[in-house]
């Protein structure tokens, strides 16, 4: 297979199917089982509150945090050995860890397994360079938007089929399959994308350019704000997972529904946000970056003080939807306004510092929540509102400031 005028493959619509579906089965396996993970440990024999939040939380945020240490190392192999071979060695990875996590015992192991699952892990932004690199150039926004929507129904869908295994083949059993799914996405991409060989790559004969420097890109207009957003951002987005399970028991809904309301409100606020990624562009038409993201940020803030009141589930389910927008325009206003203000040159490296932001965001996030569910869960929701408050206020004093960046 040789590269076309334009430096995408021939096979590009193959490929780009490839990895969507991959993706979407990938983020769809995850979701069985993680928003779960509280009531996984109270099986495995942890029945302390606040003991289950807190490695709830450490359990969720050590795998990105480790990521985002990795993500270099595997990018350095990716120029050796392609990038197929890394998304498909991480794809590989998590049928081995999905499996090994439906025989621990104890919650330490659940935590040491997502510490080694860190290592490598990293396949969802591998695989946007995969479409991207793949497709023609005016058909790259198309590869890349198709592989974030992938990302995000992936998700909205994963828990509600995680509830009903949850109670039908148990959280045990729904370890299996969510490896089954890994190992479906695993071959979509191993058998359906066509990498060409290092050799006819464009970069192979591309003449070395000056390295771009971190110094470069904190320079440029708003970059700075922009990866503080994306951070915070993910603050908000990821806490929900370490209490709501926990704190859904705690306003009164009886046990054995938790696994599936808890499925039902993370698939609402998943969809309600890929919704949003797909109106950003004409959400901009109509407001400016700087106008939009202080905005999304006082709708999501209102939808979390709505959670944090302890209404009844059909509240809940409603808040999510707003929240979810907000939450999903917001974020791809950020990479966008960057992306408008980079050369083309740069967008990989600048996207690439989006992406540790996002990481460390999702990192960081689950354990704070975690932390402060210990002390209470309905806190959790309120700290997220006062956090979206000041972003809207941060954002707005960053952008229409000529003098900060």
């Amino acid at each position: 297979m040789t590269m076309s005028a334009s430096g995408s493959s021939p096979n590009w619509r193959r490929n780009q199917a490839a990895v969507t579906v991959a993706t979407f089965i990938g983020f769809t396996g995850f979701t069985l089982v993680m928003p779960f993970l509280p009531l996984y440990l109270q099986q495995l024999g942890e029945h302390d509150t606040a003991a289950i939040a807190i490695w709830s939380g450490l359990s969720l945020g050590v795998t990105p945090l480790v990521t985002a240490f990795m993500t270099p190392v595997w990018a350095r192999l990716a120029d050796r050995l392609g990038r197929k071979a890394m998304v498909g060695r991480s794809l590989f990875s998590f049928v081995v860890i999905m499996t090994l996590m439906a025989w621990v015992t104890h919650p330490w192991q659940v935590f040491a397994l997502r510490c080694i699952q860190g290592v490598f892990a990293g396949y969802g932004p591998l695989a946007m360079v995969l479409a991207a690199e793949s497709a023609p150039a005016d058909e790259m926004a198309t590869a890349i938007g198709w592989v974030q929507t992938a990302q995000r129904l992936g998700p909205a869908l994963g828990p509600v089929i995680g509830g009903v295994l949850a109670a039908t083949v148990g959280l045990r059993g729904a370890f299996y399959v969510s490896a089954l799914f890994y190992l479906g996405a695993f071959i979509f991409v191993i058998v359906g994308f066509h990498e060409p060989p290092r050799a006819e790559r464009p970069e192979a004969n591309a003449a070395p350019a000056a390295p771009l420097t971190w110094s470069h890109f904190r320079a440029l207009p708003y970059f700075m704000t922009g990866m503080i957003a994306v951070f915070a951002l993910q603050l908000v987005d990821r806490s929900f997972g370490p209490v709501l399970p926990l704190y859904l028991g705690e306003v009164g809904v009886m046990d054995e529904s938790v696994p599936f309301l808890t499925g039902v409100i993370f698939t609402l606020a998943a969809a309600a946000a890929a919704f949003g990624n797909q109106i950003t562009g004409w959400s901009l038409g109509k407001l400016l970056a700087r106008q939009l993201l202080p905005a999304c940020a006082a709708v999501a803030g209102i939808g979390a003080i709505v959670f944090g009141m302890g209404p009844s589930v059909v509240v809940m389910c409603i808040a999510a939807i707003p929240f979810g927008v907000a939450m999903g325009v917001a974020t791809t206003a950020v990479y966008t306004n960057v992306g408008h203000r980079v050369e083309t040159a740069e967008k990989a490296l600048a996207f690439s510092y989006l992406q540790t932001s996002y990481l460390i965001g999702l990192a960081v996030s689950p354990v704070i929540a975690g932390f402060i569910g210990a002390w209470s869960m309905r806190a959790v929701f309120f700290v997220d509102a006062a956090g979206l408050a000041g972003l809207a206020w941060f954002v707005h004093h960053r952008m229409t400031s000529p003098e900060t960046r």
